[in-house]
């Protein structure tokens, strides 16, 4: 089969070989079903000591799960939640977040380079507080953004500060939070609870799972009937082990980190080759595995008719590039070396 040509998403790659391993491991002989197995247990402990306390750790099939059931613990019905106008959870999960919790809504924040301010945060919670408006109860935080940039220490404690000041608890979506720990370097712990976030989602399917997201409750009073709120959105898996042993293969080896090292590494050299040809300009700065270019259309055209994947959701001539685990200095170059053809072409024919 022919390879396929993708910087799209970290989703498309395949398994990584410890991930695999640690599932095939668990395959061996029956065990205790609904996370009732060993490998339950030891995942989730093994959480526990990456974040450095002892946290309630739940495990689901994908991010929307994780994300939409996180956040409905943290509302009701009657509450919302403050988020960045381009967050995954406003932009793309389809209104699960609003449907799990039976109608929280998402107010909508402004912020640079994808990023909420404390200001922005305020501006929303002081814009209405009268009993027709839905009263804000949470914030939702993406580390990394969006936009592939990052939230610093002195800019999560100081969202901790607001969200304090209006007695607001911090969601964090980190579908590639080990891409961002491995860029900021500092740990888990220091990026999460020790700076106010009550409930983080873990990624693992962009880190080299198959699927399978982590929920990890810091404030562990928000985790009360967490289990059955997983078991009537069809979260609970009977084999459990199938999604709690590949994160063990993660954690216990240090892949999750290693895996994200690489990624972002392949894209500071993405950006590397692209920044030296002529007519190709950074959107936003490059701090993980993404690189965001604006482009000449004819340039994304002819990689489309090369059949090279990738996502275009940012604007005309816009164009977003991910590294994920598996990729190659070779198919860089090759990407390079098409976008640098369709460029030679152009001019020769002017």
């Amino acid at each position: 089969m022919d390879q396929l040509e993708q910087f799209a998403s970290d989703n498309y790659s395949g398994i990584c070989p410890e991930v695999l391993e640690y599932t095939l491991n668990a395959n061996h002989g029956d065990a205790l079903a609904y996370g009732n197995d060993r490998w339950t247990q030891k995942a989730s402990d093994q959480f526990r000591e990456l974040f450095e306390t002892d946290c309630e750790v739940f495990f689901v099939f994908n991010g929307t799960a994780a994300n939409s059931l996180s956040l409905a613990s943290l509302c009701q019905s009657y509450h919302s939640v403050i988020c960045h106008e381009i967050a995954h959870i406003e932009t793309d999960e389809c209104g699960a977040p609003e449907f799990a919790s039976n109608g929280s809504k998402l107010l909508l924040g402004k912020g640079e380079q994808g990023k909420l301010t404390p200001d922005s945060i305020e501006a929303i919670v002081n814009k209405r507080s009268d009993i027709h408006y839905p009263k804000p109860k949470a914030i939702s935080l993406t580390q990394p953004t969006e936009l592939g940039t990052l939230y610093t220490l002195e800019e999560l404690a100081a969202i901790r500060a607001i969200a304090d000041q209006y007695t607001l608890k911090i969601h964090m979506d980190g579908a590639r939070f080990a891409n961002a720990v491995a860029a900021i370097g500092k740990t888990p712990a220091e990026l999460t609870w020790k700076t106010g976030v009550d409930v983080l989602c873990f990624g693992g399917t962009k880190n080299g799972m198959a699927l399978g997201e982590a929920i990890v409750f810091f404030d562990r009073t928000l985790a009360e009937d967490f289990a059955y709120r997983c078991k009537q959105a069809g979260q609970l898996a009977s084999k459990m082990r199938f999604i709690a042993a590949p994160f063990l293969g993660l954690l216990e080896t240090g892949v999750w980190l290693r895996n994200a090292h690489h990624a972002n590494a392949c894209a500071a050299y993405l950006e590397e080759r692209l920044m030296a040809i002529d007519g190709i300009s950074l959107m936003f700065p490059r701090q993980v595995n993404s690189v965001f270019v604006q482009m000449p259309e004819f340039v994304i055209q002819t990689l489309r008719q090369n059949h090279w994947q990738f996502y275009t959701f940012i604007g005309v001539g816009g164009a977003r590039f991910m590294c994920s685990w598996d990729t190659t200095r070779d198919r860089i170059d090759a990407l390079v070396r098409d976008i640098e053809g369709a460029i030679a072409s152009r001019l020769q024919t002017v």
